[in-house]
């Protein structure tokens, strides 16, 4: 219920734009093709840290969007963009309208501009960090972990800043997004089998599962009831993954 009350939140944001009908359904199916992605954790967290609920709905709508906008780009990327036709002009505007709309929220949530300034950095070192992705050829361990830190890391710091700005958690957004980023990004190459990690030599990836498991702990040490999930998903696969059965040991 927590994640539908937050996409409700984004629809009725998109609906209030006065957007052509084609252009609405559009931005609809990219939201749609977003779901359920980071919803759940976003109400979640945004509760644990007491924001108020019509805040919070406002807040993780916004960065819904921003979380759909980087998706419909890695998608278009990839060649996975399967639910806009034609993908590669309709995409890009698309995405310009929920980079937009992130903004447009974000406006009607009053962050304080201190706080979006450096989110928007965050945000700026993501957007890099995926062209260093697309570039890269040949995958190590120090490649993997830059790359993970700015396309998974730094987009998480950015949105935990926004979602927990004025709260008693707002110091600790930058660190619990990084290392929540970090910990899911690899648990979830592991279990894709992604080839940006699959082809790392058995050294590296015994050395990004440690880097990972690092992070692990971190979370662990946040106590936070919104970190529980995370670590329920990430955990075992990390464990597993160094296990002479393991995914580490292949490859």
């Amino acid at each position: 219920m927590s994640a539908g009350a937050v996409f409700q939140e984004a629809l009725r944001i998109t609906n209030r734009q006065s957007l052509p009908h084609q252009s609405q359904q559009a931005v609809f199916a990219a939201l749609e093709a977003g779901r359920p992605g980071p919803l759940t954790f976003l109400y979640e967290a945004g509760a644990e840290a007491k924001v108020p609920r019509v805040q919070l709905l406002l807040r993780a709508a916004a960065l819904f969007f921003n979380f759909c906008a980087a998706n419909l780009a890695d998608d278009l990327s990839d060649g996975d963009c399967t639910y806009l036709s034609p993908p590669f002009r309709l995409g890009p505007p698309v995405q310009f309208v929920l980079q937009n709309l992130l903004f447009t929220a974000l406006a009607e949530a009053k962050i304080p501009h201190s706080t979006l300034g450096v989110a928007m950095q965050d945000l700026l070192i993501m957007g890099g960090g995926q062209i260093t992705e697309i570039q890269t050829q040949r995958w190590t361990a120090t490649i993997f972990r830059e790359v993970g830190e700015q396309i998974a890391g730094r987009q998480w710091s950015a949105y935990l800043r926004i979602l927990w700005s004025g709260t008693k958690l707002a110091a600790r957004g930058a660190t619990v997004g990084m290392h929540t980023a970090i910990a899911g990004h690899v648990a979830e190459d592991i279990r894709s089998a992604d080839p940006r990690f699959m082809s790392l030599s058995l050294a590296d990836k015994r050395t990004i599962i440690a880097w990972a498991s690092a992070s692990a702990e971190v979370l662990r040490n946040e106590r936070l009831h919104c970190l529980d999930a995370v670590l329920s998903g990430v955990d075992p696969i990390l464990r597993a993954a160094l296990t002479p059965r393991g995914r580490a040991k292949k490859g």
